[in-house]
């Protein structure tokens, strides 16, 4: 590959971001479409933890404050079932723009088995195992495309929580509509079912997704790359060198301005690098709290 990294001048700040590392040119990792979606994902996320948490731990010590920050039981019900029904429309409306782009695919195949699928395959379960060779050795490390194996598992665990939480949930929501066809004990299953299954994602979110995006070695203290869109190319061959190699013909265009996949970007501005870092470690820092109040409600409770 040709050396470009007199390509582009260095960013106007050099953060402890990682996606701003190395050489560039910087490469548009992802759209407009893409940071909306994440951004909608983690504040609704966010909202539906902090209003779960005193309401599925109501013993705890902390949980009436917390209850007082939303202005009561019932307005922090109320702000939980929205956050629910905008995650629910978010998420269909998401899946129905994969399922559009699927269908005028011309090659079917390769866009749910190629570089740039989603879809998890044989290919992932290899990469998990040469991952873990890889952190022992440092030898033969997993080739990427796209989407590697944690992201993957990042977005079909939100659809599989979609399934248990929101399922459960509507259940609760309107115990009036579902008792006609439920029994009684439905009810006491879907409570169940909800409050596990919602402290199970919390727990991922807040441990492996923030551990891969944050805490990992070659991460610490963040990847900002979802906040502005963009990363170095020499951090994209890091992370996604099997992507590299089939966009390298795209590599030597033009500076788009707009967010266009895959096609060189300008620097992130000093206010967008400030901007990405502030919001990492907000998101870390409320993620952190987060766990911390639900390993205190289970001491207490």
């Amino acid at each position: 590959m040709a050396d470009r990294s007199g390509a582009f001048d260095a960013p106007a700040l050099t953060p402890l971001d990682t996606s701003q590392r190395g050489d560039g040119p910087f490469i548009w990792r992802f759209t407009l479409l893409h940071r909306l979606v994440h951004a909608l994902a983690m504040s609704t996320f966010y909202i539906l933890v902090l209003t779960g948490i005193p309401l599925r731990f109501s013993c705890a010590p902390f949980s009436a404050a917390l209850m007082n920050l939303w202005g009561g039981v019932e307005r922090a019900g109320l702000i939980h079932r929205i956050s629910a029904g905008v995650m629910v429309v978010y998420s269909f409306a998401f899946l129905g723009w994969l399922a559009a782009r699927f269908v005028v695919a011309k090659d079917k195949l390769a866009w749910l088995r190629g570089y740039d699928s989603m879809v998890p395959d044989l290919q992932d379960a290899r990469d998990f195992i040469k991952q873990w060779k890889w952190y022992f050795t440092g030898r033969d490390r997993p080739r990427f495309g796209r989407y590697g194996y944690l992201e993957k598992l990042d977005f079909f665990g939100e659809v599989w929580g979609l399934v248990i939480i929101g399922g459960s949930g509507m259940v609760l929501w309107f115990p009036e509509f579902f008792s006609r066809w439920l029994p009684g004990w439905a009810f006491n299953v879907a409570t169940v079912f909800h409050g596990y299954e919602a402290l199970i994602a919390a727990g991922f979110i807040f441990i492996v997704h923030f551990f891969n995006v944050h805490l990992r070695p070659d991460k610490f203290p963040l990847d900002a790359v979802m906040f502005h869109g963009r990363g170095t190319l020499e951090y994209m061959e890091e992370e996604h060198p099997a992507l590299v190699d089939e966009i390298e013909g795209r590599l030597d265009g033009p500076v788009s301005r707009q967010p266009k996949l895959d096609h060189p970007a300008p620097p992130p501005t000093a206010v967008q690098t400030v901007l990405g870092a502030v919001l990492g470690f907000i998101a870390l820092g409320i993620g952190v709290l987060c766990i911390g109040l639900i390993f205190w409600a289970v001491l207490f409770c």
